[in-house]
């Protein structure tokens, strides 16, 4: 493995047209932060560089609907966004904008570059134009079915609910998101990006120089891509929102935001090197540099073969060594949707978990979609965090440090006599940082977090095996051996943790005694320097006797408790109700066939459960012409005393049927909220039994 010099980390710019959610933070950021505190921990030269991708049509839809300037949300998204990902500890060294006014220089620059070295092809072709709106349309606003899974809502560039790309004119029923009518196709010329002429470099270059190298999810999308065939893709929009087309003739024009977006990689790193004096061209234009982008699934195409080729065509930059792609995080058994409300947005999760950014951390982390599709639920989040963090990480850090304080005064007991245990622990705790070391070099994040809690694990039964606060009454020194080691484990898991668990780990290095050194401490022993550093890890020295751990130890992780994630499974049954739609209407029928129904108006006289089953209830109905019994599926909404005396309308004609061994005569007729919950259809007055329902 090659040992590079300096590192150009990148993460997905988001869309400043939303809020951020769950999928977000698992598909991109939070594998890309990890990975980042990883290589400073090891003190690595890295620009992680990030911003808000603040052009194209999603931009212009969300500015539509907010009935606001695309400025307005713009300045709104990404305030909160950038906001949003220093609370939860992403630790980007610039989150830039595409709308600053170096990104549009950069961008243009880029073109121009291109276009002077003829890497474009000027073609006229026939787009979607809105007759009613008197525009052409970018893809995201145009809708229709998609011809690969059938959704009947996809955009005119991709389908989020199969992943596949997409061209306008493949859409089935196409219709402009404006105006809601069908556009028609109108000529227009752009500037093309000749895709195909690439496609012999790209097998040498991504299909069999990365296929050991990128994760199997990613290959298989760019293989199924390039044994497709490429064309030619146009680098130009007919819009007035983005970057301007620098040349003559294309007023009206801006770049395509799959040009635009990915050179704001190159534009931020642009800020961030001018503000800390660094030259940028050593973090894109060196064969010493690494350039990782940690991206969704949704973004595979872009960012493995159109962006490859951008910069290939301009000649002067470094490729991405890998790029690691995560898949789709679903939510409860569905897939997130941001129109539906069908999310957890990190916002909200911080006013309703404060202070618990790393247990959403690590539950993304143990759930990471990094090969497939995943799942998150609220109940394996709660246990997640009670049965992991807290039971396993905090309850160690919690006796290790207790037990020091108590017995020792807080200061690092020496030790004796080694048994042989006592030799094993310490010999396996010196191969853990080797095993997540080799985990994350590999972008094996959630593997390499199993063996940060392995790691505790070992710990929690080092520490009931031993159990010192049994063993220091009879034997001081054997008691103070096992604390000694058990603090070597514990600080450890500081400097390990630090990727997973930033928070967490600044909390338990301090309670350590970071920054501190005791006078009880011998001269020859003090370290001025901070020893929680990843070289460090694993060393069975590393806390040296009579430190000083410090006197203040809190809970690391306490409980969640069933209250909070009933709270959250109702805000999510809200959204859920809010967004049911009505049953379609069924088709027409003649009057002569609605004229067969004998509706009645009937009074239950009696009710009680069917034996056996959840749902049903044994109706005994008076018809005002007879008595009949009638089997209704309401007992989950209705306690059989409560509908005595109830008037009901009946379909009095219905044929016979026996349920559960009852003859059923008739139906009760029922209407259905869009929770589901059944309510009577009854006259709003009371009236005579048998009266017909005209």
């Amino acid at each position: 493995m090659k040992d590079f010099r300096r590192y150009t980390i990148t993460a997905a710019l988001p869309y400043a047209n939303g809020p951020l959610h769950i999928g977000h933070l698992a598909g991109a950021y939070l594998p890309a932060d990890i990975y980042v505190r990883y290589l400073r921990a090891k003190n690595k030269d890295v620009a992680f560089i990030c911003g808000s991708d603040e052009h194209g049509a999603a931009i212009t839809l969300r500015a539509k609907k907010e009935g606001i300037t695309p400025q307005q949300i713009i300045d709104k998204y990404h305030a909160q966004m950038k906001g949003t990902f220093e609370n939860f500890g992403i630790a980007f060294d610039i989150y830039h904008r595409t709308s600053s006014a170096l990104h549009h220089q950069t961008a243009q620059d880029f073109f121009l570059q291109l276009n002077k070295t003829n890497k474009f092809q000027l073609i006229e072709s026939e787009q979607f134009f809105d007759e009613t709106a008197k525009q052409f349309l970018a893809d995201r606003y145009i809708i229709g079915t998609c011809p690969k899974c059938g959704h009947d809502s996809a955009y005119g560039d991709q389908c989020e609910k199969c992943g596949s790309t997409l061209s306008p004119t493949e859409l089935i029923n196409p219709k402009s998101t404006l105006s809601g009518s069908t556009p028609v196709l109108k000529n227009t010329t752009h500037w093309y990006l000749p895709l195909n002429e690439y496609e012999t470099w790209l097998r040498e270059w991504l299909l069999e120089g990365k296929k050991d190298v990128l994760k199997a999810n990613v290959f298989g999308q760019c293989k199924s891509w390039l044994d497709q065939g490429l064309q030619a893709r146009a680098m130009t929009r007919d819009l007035d929102w983005g970057v301007k087309v620098p040349v003559a003739g294309a007023e009206g024009k801006v770049l395509y935001v799959w040009l635009d977006a990915p050179i704001g990689y190159i534009s931020a790193t642009k800020a961030w090197a001018e503000a800390n004096g660094k030259n940028w061209e050593d973090y894109w234009k060196s064969t010493d540099t690494k350039l990782v982008h940690f991206i969704g699934k949704d973004n595979i195409v872009f960012h493995c073969i159109i962006f490859p080729i951008m910069l290939k065509a301009h000649g002067d930059f470094t490729l991405p060594d890998n790029i690691p792609a995560n898949e789709f995080l679903n939510l409860e058994g569905d897939k997130i949707s941001t129109s539906r409300n069908w999310a957890v947005w990190l916002h909200e999760y911080l006013q309703d978990f404060p202070n618990r950014q790393d247990t959403l951390r690590y539950v993304l982390t143990s759930i990471a979609p990094e090969t497939k599709d995943s799942e998150f639920t609220w109940k394996d989040f709660q246990t997640r965090h009670n049965s992991e963090l807290a039971d396993i990480l905090g309850n160690f850090v919690n006796r290790t440090l207790k037990l020091i304080q108590v017995n020792f005064g807080g200061a690092v007991p020496a030790r004796a006599e080694l048994t042989l245990y006592d030799q094993q622990v310490l010999s396996d705790l010196k191969d853990f940082p080797q095993k997540i070391d080799t985990l994350l070099e590999n972008y094996k994040f959630r593997d390499a977090q199993v063996e940060l809690m392995n790691l505790a694990r070992l710990g929690n039964k080092y520490l009931t095996s031993t159990e010192p606060w049994k063993l220091i009454k009879q034997d001081r020194e054997g008691a103070g051996t096992v604390l000694n080691i058990a603090l070597q484990i514990t600080a450890s898991l500081a400097i390990l943790a630090v990727p997973f668990l930033p928070f967490a780990a600044e909390k338990l290095q301090i309670m350590l005694g970071k920054g501190k050194n005791s006078p009880l401490i011998p001269e020859n022993l003090r370290n001025e320097t901070n020893p929680f550093v990843w070289e460090n890890a694993g060393k069975a020295d590393l806390m040296l006797p009579y430190h000083q751990i410090n006197e203040q130890i809190e809970v690391l992780f306490s409980k969640i408790e069933d209250a909070d994630i009933d709270k959250q499974l109702a805000k999510l049954e809200t959204s859920k109700t809010a967004n049911k739609k009505p049953e379609p209407l069924k088709e027409n029928i003649s009057f002569e066939t609605f004229a067969t129904l004998d509706l009645r108006i009937a009074t239950i006289t009696a009710a009680e459960k069917v034996a056996k089953t959840k749902k049903l209830l044994k109706l005994t109905l008076d018809t005002g012409l007879d008595t009949r019994t009638v089997v209704s599926g309401i007992a989950e909404y209705y306690e059989p005393e409560k509908v005595i005396g109830q008037q009901v309308m009946l379909l009095a004609n219905l044929a016979p049927r026996e349920m559960k061994g009852i003859v059923s005569q008739g139906m009760i007729l029922m209407a259905a909220d869009k929770d589901g919950t059944l309510r009577f259809m009854q006259p709003n007055e009371k009236t005579a039994n048998g009266v017909v329902v005209a």
